[in-house]
């Protein structure tokens, strides 16, 4: 909140870092590209942050009291960074113990190349759904069809982005997502209210992203090597021992989900189990490597894989919680961004702002979806992307006789799916850095998350599917 013996900042003074972080994230794209993650946007970051502190310091904010809420921020991607880093020891520990190479081998008898992006959003979707988290959907199975896409020869980005379209479908319908529960909560709805009236926009976005991926698909065969990749198959039998057993590290995920088990036990639990996988089928390559310093350095900097074939080590020399380095500091440094950002009220000005224009139910969506994709930009994290803008705007709703499941729906549609579309939002961050493809690399495959905002909007504008309730007077 502002300080109260200011009063609220004006709309132009908030500005100010948003239009300085904006101008030093083009610069670094511009200067860096693809790499900006690993350096050049966590600087930007800090710079933008050390402007705000400067008006801050104008107006008058005691450091105690900014430092407060940064930890305050900060403390909140705790659950995140530690189920990023378990993501980094999982993939080498499923790498050593042949879990991912069996995925990759399975995958390659299996999976056609002209269905190839289809089917990865369907399985995606499928898993998501069942166990309720896009992380845990692109940690795991995402993992693996990352290898499929890479043998095959198939475009990475395209491979990533069908992975995160239907990981967020199947986050963003099932009922044991966080943001599934957490949009009707902040709206005033019930579950089951919210995710009925979320299949008017989600269904034709998944339908159009399926066919897009279908189009994508079409005549990939002719270009593929067969020869090539019977080699790799070949080769992954003789050095890990393809065996369906191996995918039980795997499956151990499923269960543990289905059992409510969170999200960074489950992981840790599977990446453990990976490591005793690898002693009992992987042991004279381990002994070999050094024992239990083999495993041991596999979970710091990953595994670096010595077969005959180049495209092999390329895909299996992976993993770590080294390599998931620059995604926790790309965290940290955006979360200060925002923590700084909301404690001096400039979010809530510039929210207000957009408030004040929308006088009618479809600018208002419109103003709530806008709301929600500027607040992953700016403050980098999907819950404060549904919860600022929906504490904001439910009064607003309430006035204008629409229904709570029309916010929660604009909540899921404009803020849950397009955090993974922000380089430096969590959920980019760490979706880029487990996929091993930049966010904006993937970002215009990501269908299925580009759709729904626009569908909500549209469906405002068209009084489609919008819900009226009596409107209900402010208190005065």
């Amino acid at each position: 909140m502002a300080n109260d013996q200011l009063g609220s900042p004006p709309l132009w003074l908030a500005l100010i870092p948003v239009f300085a972080l904006t101008g030093l994230l083009s610069l670094a794209v511009f200067y860096f590209g693809e790499n900006a993650s690993s350096g050049a946007n966590q600087i930007a970051l800090i710079t933008a942050t050390g402007i705000t502190l400067l008006l801050a310091w104008w107006r008058k904010y005691k450091w105690a009291e900014l430092e407060k809420a940064i930890a305050g921020a900060v403390s909140v991607t705790v659950s995140a960074i530690l189920i990023l880093l378990t993501v980094g020891a999982l993939m080498g520990s499923w790498i050593l113990s042949g879990t991912v190479p069996t995925m990759i081998y399975y995958g390659l008898k299996l999976i056609s190349p002209d269905v190839f992006y289809v089917t990865v959003c369907l399985v995606c979707s499928v898993t998501s759904l069942s166990i309720g988290s896009s992380w845990s959907t692109v940690g795991t199975i995402g993992l693996g069809l990352m290898g499929v896409s890479a043998s095959m020869g198939m475009a990475p980005e395209i491979t990533a982005g069908a992975i995160i379209s239907g990981a967020y479908f199947g986050d963003k319908m099932s009922p044991l997502s966080d943001t599934t529960n957490l949009a009707p909560a902040v709206a005033g709805t019930d579950l089951f209210t919210h995710i009925k009236h979320m299949v008017w926009t989600t269904a034709p976005a998944y339908i159009i992203a399926l066919g897009l991926y279908t189009f994508l698909g079409i005549g990939l065969s002719t270009g593929i090597n067969a020869l090539e990749l019977e080699n790799q198959q070949l080769l992954l039998a003789e050095t890990f021992g393809v065996s369906p057993v191996l995918l039980l590290p795997m499956a151990l995920v499923f269960i543990l989900a289905y059992r409510k088990v969170p999200a960074w036990p489950a992981l840790l639990i599977s990446t453990l189990t990976g490591c005793v996988f690898a002693i009992i089928f992987q042991y004279d390559a381990i002994v070999a490597d050094g024992g239990l310093k083999a495993i041991w350095a596999v979970l710091i900097s990953g595994y670096v894989a010595h077969t005959p074939n180049d495209v092999l080590n390329g895909l299996l020399s992976a993993g770590g919680m080294q390599s998931i380095m620059n995604t926790v500091w790309l965290i940290i440094t955006a979360m200060t961004f925002g923590a700084v950002m909301e404690k001096l009220g400039f979010l809530e000005v510039i929210v207000r702002a957009i408030l004040g224009a929308a006088h009618k139910p479809a600018t208002l969506i419109l103003a709530t979806a806008c709301t929600c994709i500027g607040t992953n930009i700016v403050a980098s994290e999907q819950y404060i992307s549904v919860v600022m803008p929906g504490r904001m705007f439910r009064t607003e709703y309430e006035r204008s006789g629409l229904a709570p499941q029309n916010l929660s729906r604009v909540l899921e549609d404009s803020g849950t799916v397009t955090s993974a579309l922000v380089p430096w939002n969590t959920c980019g961050a760490f979706l880029s850095g487990v996929l091993g493809v930049y966010t904006l690399s993937y970002l215009p495959y990501c269908f299925f998350n580009l759709l729904c905002p626009v569908f909500t909007v549209v469906y405002g504008f068209a009084n489609f599917t919008i819900v009226r309730q009596q409107p209900i007077k402010a208190n005065l």
